[in-house]
């Protein structure tokens, strides 16, 4: 069953306390990106893994293979339950993360992080593949980068809805698919170009749903969660 991810893209701290405080005690990790890490620093993922989530850290690392492996290595470190790489860095630079992020994890007696490679972000429409120079639908060239990230080893892929179910045809029904893009029936899409309801990508076969200004920008975020809790599941949702 399918848990929920929210993404708390926020720089200002008292904010970022407030939202998590609303979040917690409900079955939902944390996503912390590039805004936030840079706004509070990587202890951000050590502060809230204390608090009893587990945590996302959205730091897309893509460059030399062993430079990815050095900072996922750091990265491990801080607690972190997931993390994420360019698939686009190649099958090299993929399995490092994993290796590297497995070695230093084994080194601190603790679980390692779920590492999962980055496909084609939902807010790129075909036009926008098209122009930084992937061949094909955004389907077709996320589900090219996905084989590049099962053969890295890494445990799944950030990828849309609309792939999710082709990406576990071709890699395996165990290949993770964490899915952005999530908007509730009638909600405003924003930059998302690729979108689903939470509902839909449940019976899509999504892993993880990715969730952020729906909730962190509703009056009442801890009843906006609720909410796509279960619209997600429908009942008493699955604890993270």
């Amino acid at each position: 069953m399918a848990d929920l991810i929210v993404a708390l893209d926020v720089n200002d701290e008292k904010r970022l306390n407030d939202l998590a405080s609303a979040l917690e005690g409900q079955p939902v990790w944390l996503k912390f990106g590039l805004e936030a890490l840079l706004a509070f620093g990587y202890g951000v993922i050590e502060r809230h893994s204390a608090r009893g989530f587990k945590v996302f850290a959205d730091v897309k690392f893509h460059d030399i293979p062993n430079t990815v492996g050095a900072a996922s290595r750091v990265l491990t470190r801080t607690g972190a339950a997931l993390f994420n790489v360019h698939a686009a860095g190649g099958a090299a630079m993929c399995a490092q993360a994993r290796e590297q992020s497995e070695r230093e994890a084994a080194a601190l007696g603790r679980p390692r992080p779920l590492s999962v490679g980055v496909t084609i972000l939902t807010s790129l429409g075909p036009e926008e593949v098209r122009s930084v120079g992937y061949e094909g639908t955004p389907g077709e060239a996320a589900l090219r980068l996905a084989k590049v990230a099962r053969q890295g080893n890494l445990d799944g892929v950030v990828c849309s809805v609309h792939e999710a179910a082709a990406v576990k045809a071709a890699c395996g029904q165990d290949f993770l698919t964490v899915c952005p893009g999530i908007r509730p029936a009638g909600a405003d899409v924003q930059d998302q170009k690729r979108i689903a309801t939470p509902r839909g990508a449940v019976e899509a076969g999504a892993d993880f749903l990715v969730v952020g200004r729906p909730i962190t920008g509703a009056p009442d975020p801890a009843a906006a969660c609720a909410a796509i809790l279960e619209q997600m599941h429908g009942r008493g949702p699955r604890r993270a």
